[in-house]
C-alpha cells in the first residue's frame, strides 16, 4: 500500500540566496531525487517511481534551477547548480542517499563536494565527455539560440530532446502528454544555457579521489555511447564505486523498466555498502 503522507513543497536557500524548491513525500529513510534536463521534478511520476520509492523513504524531489518552482538569478554558472543540490542536501537532518540521472548525475557527483551529509550516491550516466564523444555540437547550440532568440520556445525543446538528449521519436511525444510540458517549453531559456556549461565542464578525477562515500554508477546497455562510455573514468575515480548494467535499456531505465530501476535503487538504499 502507498505511503499515505501527501506530497508537500519545500525550498532550501541555496549558497547565492536562490530559493530551491523540492516536493517531500513518503517516510523513511531520505532519498533525494535530481532529475536531468528537459524535465522538472514531476519527471519521476511519469513512470511512477516516486511513489513506489515513497513506500521505502522519504523522498526528496527537487526542481532545478529556473524550473518548476525553484528560483533563478540573472546570471548562471554550473556550479550554481552543484551548489544548489547540495543546499536541499544540507537542508536534510539525517544522512541523505543523493540519485541523480544524466545531468542531475554530474549535479549530484560535484554536489558531493559540497556536503558531508550523504550516506550514497546514485549516479545514472553523468554526461562527461569522454575521448572524441561530443555532447552538443556547436551547429545544434546555435540553432538553439537561434531558435530562443525568434521566440521558438517549444522548437528549442523538440531539439534538445532530439539531438541533445537523443529520445525517439516516441519517447517526444511521451513527454509532450506529460502534464508539465507546457512548462517546460515556457522555462526554454534554460536548455542552451544548461547544455552549453555541460558540454564545457571538464572532468577532473583527481577532485574525487577524496568522496568515499559508497557509489553505484547506473547505465543502460543500450545507451549512447558518449553516455555509456562516460560511467567508465567516474568509477575510476571514486574510490568507493561499482558499476551496475542495465541490459536492454537505455538512459532513461527508471522509465522503461521502472521495477528494475526501483529495486536497485532501494537495495542500495538498503545496504550501500
Amino acid at each position: 500500500m502507498a505511503d499515505p503522507t501527501p506530497p508537500e513543497m519545500e525550498t532550501a536557500t541555496s549558497a547565492d540566496g536562490t530559493e530551491i524548491a523540492f516536493e517531500r513525500m513518503g517516510s523513511g529513510p531520505p532519498l533525494v531525487l535530481v532529475h536531468g534536463g528537459a524535465c522538472d521534478h514531476r519527471f519521476w511520476d511519469l513512470s511512477e517511481v516516486r511513489s513506489a520509492f515513497g513506500e521505502h523513504c522519504t523522498v526528496y524531489a527537487m526542481d532545478c534551477r529556473g524550473l518548476g518552482e525553484s528560483g533563478d538569478a540573472a546570471d548562471y554558472e554550473l556550479e550554481r547548480e552543484f551548489e544548489d543540490v547540495a543546499a536541499v542536501v544540507d537542508s536534510i537532518d539525517d544522512p541523505v542517499t543523493l540519485c541523480g540521472h544524466s545531468s542531475g548525475a554530474l549535479l549530484s557527483l560535484e554536489a558531493a563536494l559540497r556536503t558531508d551529509n550523504l550516506r550514497g550516491l546514485v549516479l545514472y550516466e553523468p554526461p562527461i565527455s569522454v575521448g572524441d564523444h561530443e555532447l552538443v555540437s556547436d551547429e545544434v547550440l546555435d540553432e538553439m539560440k537561434r531558435l530562443l532568440d525568434d521566440g521558438e520556445n517549444e522548437e528549442v525543446l523538440v531539439l534538445f530532446l532530439e539531438r541533445v538528449a537523443q529520445s525517439s521519436p516516441e519517447e517526444i511525444d511521451a513527454q509532450r502528454s506529460a502534464p508539465d510540458w507546457q512548462d517546460l517549453v515556457d522555462a526554454a531559456h534554460v536548455w542552451p544555457r544548461s547544455v552549453q556549461a555541460v558540454a564545457e565542464y571538464e572532468f577532473d578525477a583527481a577532485r574525487f579521489a577524496t568522496v568515499t562515500t559508497p557509489t553505484v554508477l547506473l547505465s543502460g546497455s543500450e545507451s549512447p555511447p558518449l553516455l555509456r562510455d562516460a560511467t567508465v573514468p567516474v568509477d575510476d575515480a571514486l574510490p568507493n564505486s561499482r558499476i551496475v548494467t542495465f541490459d536492454g535499456q537505455g538512459h532513461e531505465a527508471m522509465l522503461t523498466a521502472p521495477d528494475r530501476f526501483v529495486d536497485e535503487v532501494l537495495a542500495f538504499v538498503s545496504d550501500p555498502n
